[in-house]
């Protein structure tokens, strides 16, 4: 059979009868394996048993917890393909005051998860809602515009845990100067020590109005060296 060849030949590579056979043999499989790889979409039935992580949500505007639950299901258990996918969603809480849209936001949740695609923008369309009546501080001083954005923070951790977003954070250099700057800020508003060398008399307490060690006994009364408080008026 004769073959025209309309470019120009650069390279050339002699295959021998027993090497083609055997690139020949492996298309089927490789072929075969990809076919084998499960996708997440709404179509695929919910397994019997999945695997689930927990998280407890305690917030100041709320006197109880709410306890957030994120099943994942396996897909491709026991392959190199194998990879953990959000499929449901759970919110309990003994609070009822927020029962319905907590209702409807885990249904619609569990919906946008089960259909497969890209789930991760989820997290920022939540972290994006803001409270009318006000945020809150957490413990830690991060301060949270509301509970769906702090909803939002927790499926951004649980995507993190399970490889479907990589962790946000400053760079090596980043990091090393915001050490260099908090090690400053400590050092200059470092606690005083009452009992520390100083220009006042040794054993002076703590003033209450200008927080220096300076406060000493006269004439039966606590007075401050230092700004003239004293107890007595």
């Amino acid at each position: 059979m004769t073959i025209k060849i309309d470019k120009k030949i650069v390279k050339y590579s002699v295959v021998r009868e027993g090497e083609k056979r055997e690139e020949t043999a492996k298309e089927p499989e490789k072929q075969e394996t990809e076919a084998k790889v499960i996708r997440m979409h709404e179509k695929l039935e919910r397994p019997e048993v999945l695997v689930g992580s927990t998280y407890k949500v305690k917030t100041p505007v709320s006197d109880h917890a709410m306890y957030v639950t994120i099943n994942d299901i396996v897909l491709n258990e026991g392959t190199p393909y194998e990879q953990r996918r959000p499929f449901e969603i759970f919110i309990n809480s003994k609070n009822l005051d927020h029962y319905q849209w907590i209702v409807a936001l885990t249904r619609i949740m569990s919906a946008v998860f089960r259909k497969g695609g890209d789930v991760t923008f989820l997290v920022d369309e939540l972290k994006a809602v803001f409270d009318p009546r006000g945020g809150y501080w957490q413990p830690g001083g991060k301060f949270m515009p509301s509970i769906i954005a702090e909803l939002g923070h927790i499926i951004e951790r649980h995507l993190i845990s399970i490889g479907l977003l990589k962790p946000v954070g400053p760079d090596p250099e980043q990091q090393k100067l915001i050490e260099q700057k908090r090690a400053e800020f400590e050092s200059r508003h470092k606690q005083r020590d009452a009992f520390a060398e100083d220009a006042f008399p040794e054993g002076a307490q703590l003033c209450t109005k200008c927080n220096t060690a300076a406060a000493v006994l006269l004439d039966g009364c606590m007075t401050c060296l230092n700004c003239g408080y004293s107890k007595c008026g």
